[in-house]
């Protein structure tokens, strides 16, 4: 080699050499492709060096922004959102309209000076009852749907505790808010937990994208379509969107595969008995 030449690169295999020299001859640089008692090296003019080496870090770039992307593993089909629309109907079944001031509705109402006393358990007994029938089947369908897409990404187990506590922490953010003269019932905070959960998630998994915030704006747009009905407690609604949403972000980032089936039963009846117990205290104290 000529002191005017300058080797560029250089690999055992003759194919990547090859590659590098397409470049150049698509950058129009001259260069010539010499075997070297390593393998192969790609050679071109010492003054033409510094043109080339950007040329091929470029493409490097290039190649590595055009790479796909390993989508993160989802748990799969479950039924959890059916699941849950069963088990609330069959309450309902139990308590009666939360609306007509019975003794369920008593204990478990989300009554925000109460919360603040210490009845904490009430954030969760909340989302349990419902003011009317069409209270209730408007929430158990938003679960059939919105839960079994958390559940499919995250397992219904891992997913049910963060729909449960996203329900529960927006309806204590109400309570925050409120303090006194408001009480609120119903699933629909979870719902909107589970909706913040599913553009968190996708957010989560997608920051370094283009386009990652897309999928919180569809999560914004269905708050502004079904949560903003006049009877609606809207406030609590998005209380739960957003932290659903955070939770959604941080299960992108710590939870690289769903656990498996066996932690996943034991998941989603430890948040069945976070329900049961909430409830347990609640109506020993009422």
């Amino acid at each position: 080699m000529s002191e005017d030449e300058h080797t560029l690169r250089a690999a055992p295999g003759r194919r990547a050499v090859e590659e590098w020299a397409l470049v150049l001859a698509a950058a129009g640089i001259a260069h010539r492709i010499a075997r070297s008692a390593e393998g192969w090296r790609l050679v071109v003019a010492a003054h033409d060096a510094e043109r080339s080496v950007a040329a091929l870090d470029a493409y490097d770039a290039e190649r590595r922004n055009a790479a796909p992307r390993e989508e993160a593993p989802e748990y799969g089909p479950t039924y959890a959102g059916l699941v849950v629309a069963v088990l609330l109907v069959a309450f309902y079944v139990v308590t009666g309209p939360a609306d007509s001031d019975g003794a369920w509705a008593r204990a478990g109402s989300a009554t925000a000076e109460l919360i603040l006393r210490g009845q904490g358990w009430r954030v969760v007994t909340a989302l349990t009852l419902h003011a009317n029938a069409a209270h209730l089947l408007g929430n158990a369908v938003a679960c059939a749907v919105f839960l079994t897409a958390v559940g499919r990404a995250l397992g219904p187990g891992l997913g049910g505790w963060l729909v449960l506590a996203a329900g529960a922490g927006g309806n204590l953010l109400n309570a925050f808010l409120h303090r006194a003269h408001h009480s609120a019932v119903g699933a629909s905070t979870a719902v909107f937990g589970a909706i913040g959960l599913l553009g968190g998630l996708q957010f989560g998994r997608k920051r370094r994208r283009r386009g990652a915030w897309l999928p919180v704006a569809g999560s914004l747009a269905l708050l502004a379509m079904l949560g903003s009905d006049r009877e609606a407690d809207i406030v609590a609604h998005l209380f739960g969107l957003l932290v659903g949403g955070v939770l959604g972000v941080a299960a992108a980032v710590l939870v690289a595969r769903p656990p498996g089936r066996p932690a996943q039963w034991v998941l989603a009846c430890g948040a069945l008995a976070a329900i049961a117990g909430s409830w347990l205290v609640a109506l020993r104290a009422s």
